[in-house]
């Protein structure tokens, strides 16, 4: 099944991730909150693991085009496409983390406008409205 998939982050004019269009293996048009995360992290892994760790890939260049520059700036990370660590990612310990960062609050879900705030929560999938991940911070502070 095809779902679209916005990611944003709180203060930020321009979304960090456009829409996409992900492919996860589900076929049935209801799904709980935490079923759906895992079937995203899971599709998300295996294009990762699926990315060229060979070293005569890796870009030696390593200058981003002019155009890329600003769009990498804006999203306050700039990367030049290397992958340094060459271990692949565990599809158990990403499932894990993502179900424990909805849980603590670091990433809100909404769906048609909706925010999704139970992992039990179902889904209807059949309206295909666009999932929005919004990334949040805690604002860092002192006591006196």
């Amino acid at each position: 099944m095809e779902i679209r998939v916005t990611v944003k982050q709180l203060g930020k004019k321009h979304p960090v991730l456009s829409e996409q269009k992900i492919e996860i293996a589900y076929e049935d048009f209801t799904i709980s909150l935490e079923n759906l995360l895992k079937l995203i992290v899971q599709q998300q892994v295996a294009a990762f693991n699926a990315k060229s760790f060979e070293r005569e890939d890796e870009d030696d260049i390593k200058i981003p085009q002019d155009h890329y520059l600003n769009i990498l700036t804006d999203t306050g990370k700039v990367g030049f496409g290397s992958i340094y660590n060459l271990k692949k990612a565990d599809v158990q310990k990403a499932e894990t983390n993502a179900i424990q960062a909805f849980e603590d609050g670091l990433f809100a879900v909404f769906y048609n406008d909706e925010q999704l705030e139970r992992l039990t929560q179902t889904i209807d999938l059949s309206s295909q409205h666009p999932f929005t991940f919004i990334r949040l911070a805690f604002l860092a502070g002192s006591y006196w």
